[in-house]
């Protein structure tokens, strides 16, 4: 059993929780549960979509530094790519996913939020990558995620002063999608969600990796990429059952079941 990271499952919609009180550090047992937990997720057929919440006060306010503050060079350089790795978990599993953002997202908390394909955040909600104040950088993908998210100007504003945003900035300059109350945070992260249950799991799958891989390439080669995913579709039970229904019924009645 997990002590730090759950996955629940409720109509449709797996929620990975960080639970670790009173601020979800994350020390290094906690970055693995968070892995296992989105490897579980990508493989688990029940789920269609995935929230990644910290809880009604924080969603996550970085890595335990006193676990990190008497580590060297020698014992930081073999793991620092398995850190990197979990912070980023989010961001390999292979279906919609949602930061469900309360409180402060910062350091390596912000770098899991980072990874998911919406964040929504609610109106008190503080994020930032503070780690120069540290005397390093964001280590869990946050120097590369952020930039590709807002743009490197706004990244190395971010980065290089380590000051927090409010939500009213982060929706501003698109780190946030959606901004609530807090005690609608978590619902809305549902609602959200709710869109992808029922839906062609493997063309969703099929267009975030489009997305996803496209981005870290030349226009040339993600049109490449596009194509060979929408060729692979063909391949599927769902194109053959919304095609048909499209035919027979019009848009949007396909009861589709996910192969």
């Amino acid at each position: 059993m997990a002590e730090f990271v759950t996955l629940e499952v409720s109509d449709g919609i797996g929620t990975i929780r960080l639970a670790r009180p009173p601020m979800n550090a994350l020390n290094r047992q906690l970055q693995e549960e968070l892995r296992a937990a989105a490897r579980e997720a990508t493989v688990n057929d029940e789920i269609a979509a995935v929230i990644v919440y910290g809880g009604e006060k924080v969603f996550a306010a970085g890595a335990d530094i006193k676990e990190m503050a008497d580590m060297t060079f020698a014992e930081m350089a073999p793991i620092a790519g398995e850190l990197q790795s979990a912070l980023g978990a989010i961001a390999d599993i292979p279906k919609p996913t949602v930061a469900a953002i309360t409180g402060y997202a910062l350091g390596g908390g912000l770098e899991i939020a980072l990874g998911a394909d919406r964040r929504i955040a609610g109106d008190n909600a503080k994020l930032g990558v503070p780690e120069v104040l540290l005397g390093v950088i964001p280590g869990g993908g946050g120097t590369q995620r952020l930039a590709r998210l807002v743009g490197p100007a706004k990244a190395k504003d971010m980065v290089f002063t380590g000051r927090f945003v409010g939500a009213e900035e982060a929706l501003a300059i698109g780190l946030i999608d959606e901004m609530v109350a807090p005690d609608e945070v978590y619902n809305a992260a549902r609602a959200w969600a709710s869109k992808f249950v029922g839906g062609a799991a493997r063309a969703l799958a099929a267009a975030k990796a489009s997305i996803d891989q496209g981005l870290d390439t030349d226009l040339n080669t993600g049109l490449k990429i596009e194509a060979a995913q929408f060729a692979a579709l063909f391949a599927t039970e769902d194109r053959t059952i919304g095609m048909a229904s499209f035919i027979e019924n019009g848009p949007g009645k396909a009861k589709f079941v996910g192969k």
